[in-house]
């Protein structure tokens, strides 16, 4: 295919996909003012209920205007040479396929995260103040956002620096050992995740001894589940939405609960929590998800391998001298709608697994403190309690309250 012709499949594909998010929104706020179904209905009081709706309605509303923006910058660059005019400016200043990879997708990543920054601002100390929901301070919000870049700035180009040496050593086989490099560090990440990489934002100590870590205990003892590690974040310095995660396998797994989830709920409430999230780990659902995540890898640095070497996707973003990292823009831009496809195959998984890891915590443990504990998290987000089904079938990962719901009541 020509370049032009790509050009203009690129411009397809970002307004289709715009266009098909943006009507998804459209129809999941048309259904914020449904009354919600009679098993949800001791959630909110009326007025709770009012504002549930209004915090819906001001996302909606800034989400439109926050992906308006991203396309909207997106498209001015490839129509008016962006690209270009960037690789223009660093072949001035290098020769060096690595040094210039990693100084445009840095300049691109910065222009990104410059132009998020007002809104991510915005989000936090408008929105979620507004409604009781953020703890952050302004020192720590721009320091996370310092470290995050940081943290990128160094995984990042580690990876892309590895990706194109591959490249220059392997030829059309980069893809092979580039795959073989990620799926060590997927492992590697999923054990030392929690140590390594939530200690630069989180504080995490050990749960302390008493009722709650001796109920813990004493269910994990009775499903033959082994767990030594149980820490508590401190997630409330940021929100006070809470969470609970499991991470890790083997010896190094553990459980990681929200310090406003101690908070929140009631000591069965959380065992029942923590039941779900060992049912994740009986069911095999972290090695699937592990497993899933590696070999979609392998598949796009796959089809990569295809396209890399051709010109024609470098021209098409307007890139006129053809480059590793022009071509791996072009690629990602085109790539988007095989990427949105693999999302909702994983999505489907995801609700399905969460009914298994429901279903594991009402067989070994209870239903009704499962289902308390999703009422009260639900309350305390303001969650959407009537989704529309198109936008859960597209963008959720878990299912919605009232699905699970009647699935621990069946």
């Amino acid at each position: 295919m020509q370049s032009q012709s790509l050009f203009y499949l690129i411009i397809i594909i970002l307004v289709a996909q715009y266009a098909i998010d943006t009507f998804l929104d459209y129809l999941n706020a048309k259904k914020f003012g449904d009354q919600p179904p009679n098993e949800l209905s001791d959630i909110f009081d009326q007025e709770a209920y009012l504002k549930s709706q209004e915090y819906k309605k001001k996302n909606y509303r800034f989400g439109l205007f926050k992906d308006f923006i991203s396309l909207a910058v997106t498209l001015a660059f490839l129509i008016f040479g962006g690209f270009e005019w960037l690789d223009t400016l660093i072949r001035n200043f290098t020769n060096n396929q690595v040094v210039m990879a990693l100084l445009f997708f840095g300049a691109l990543v910065l222009g990104s995260n410059i132009i998020a920054l007002p809104m991510s601002y915005y989000q936090t100390f408008v929105i979620e103040e507004r409604f009781g929901f953020n703890k952050s301070t302004r020192k720590l919000f721009f320091f996370d956002i310092l470290k995050g870049w940081l943290l990128t700035a160094i995984l990042g180009g580690a990876i892309l620096a590895m990706v194109i040496w591959f490249l220059q050593w392997a030829g059309p086989n980069f893809w092979i050992y580039v795959w073989g490099v990620f799926a060590c560090l997927v492992i590697f990440m999923n054990l030392f995740y929690s140590k390594l990489i939530v200690p630069l934002f989180n504080k995490q100590n050990p749960l302390e001894a008493g009722a709650l870590k001796e109920s813990i205990e004493n269910y994990a003892h009775k499903v033959g589940f082994e767990l030594k590690n149980i820490f508590v974040i401190d997630g409330s310095k940021r929100s006070t939405k809470a969470n609970a995660y499991f991470s890790g396998f083997g010896k190094q797994k553990r459980v990681t609960l929200f310090d406003t989830l101690i908070n929140d709920l009631e000591e069965d409430e959380i065992v029942a929590v923590l039941a779900h999230e060992v049912g994740h780990y009986k069911r095999k659902h972290i090695l699937v998800n592990l497993l899933l995540s590696v070999l979609l890898t392998g598949l796009t640095l796959y089809i990569l391998s295809l396209f890399i070497n051709n010109p024609e996707i470098s021209l098409a973003i307007g890139v006129s001298q053809p480059s590793f990292h022009a071509a791996l823009t072009g690629f990602a831009l085109l790539y988007s709608p095989i990427s949105t496809l693999t999302s909702l195959v994983m999505n489907y998984l995801s609700r399905r697994f969460e009914f298994q890891a429901d279903n594991f915590a009402k067989q070994t443990f209870a239903a009704d403190p499962l289902i308390s504990s999703l009422k009260k998290l639900s309350k305390n987000n303001l969650s959407n309690l009537t989704p529309h089904g198109a936008y859960v079938f597209m963008h959720y990962s878990h299912p919605p309250l009232i699905e699970r719901i009647r699935n621990l009541k069946a």
